[in-house]
């Protein structure tokens, strides 16, 4: 019972954001430079497919027992580089995607929902309310790429971003949907 009062803010927020997201990957500029077409892009795929990859993360170089890192031998392919991460997909589903996107809008959503409650009372101001949301919607939403740039070093300047907005409008939203007394 402690979020179906919320039920109205969750849902609106899980299709805020889907559109949030979606002006943010395919109108705005912020993701453009995250993937670019690689030199030579057609003798890497050939190569790729010769090799017979399979869907998974790799690293170059790789290493089988990470005891192999300490070796000259691979500490010279590093020297020699370039040193990288490739994600081989098994196909691509854009529904599937689509989907699996609005699932975790939904699920940030009712977690966001449910620590407001705990956070909140019933009736709590208007700016409480955004302050608190806003805040755990950034820590959420921003959290998670950060650590992943620091190891595989993608591009985070759109992520940031998006953050920003999401934690902008989750938090509007349940400030202005937040139940009174």
């Amino acid at each position: 019972m402690l979020i179906v009062p919320l039920l109205i803010p969750i849902v609106l927020c899980t299709v805020g954001l889907f559109f949030a997201s979606f002006l943010s990957w395919m109108v705005l500029p912020f993701h453009r430079k995250d993937w670019v077409k690689m030199p030579n892009e057609d003798v890497v795929w050939e190569a790729l497919r010769n090799a017979a990859v399979t869907p998974g993360n790799y690293m170059v170089p790789g290493v089988c027992d990470p005891k192999e890192m300490q070796t000259e031998a691979h500490q010279a392919k590093i020297k020699q580089g370039p040193v990288g991460v490739v994600t081989i997909f098994p196909g691509l589903s854009m529904g599937r995607n689509l989907g699996l996107t609005v699932l975790y809008f939904f699920v940030t959503s009712i977690c966001l929902a449910y620590l407001a409650r705990l956070g909140l009372p019933v009736g709590a101001p208007f700016l409480d309310v955004l302050r608190f949301v806003s805040t755990a919607a950034f820590m959420t939403y921003l959290s998670g790429i950060v650590s992943h740039a620091i190891w595989f070093h993608c591009r985070i300047v759109g992520h940031v971003i998006e953050s920003v907005a999401y934690a902008a409008i989750a938090g509007l939203i349940f400030a202005i949907f937040w139940p009174g007394t």
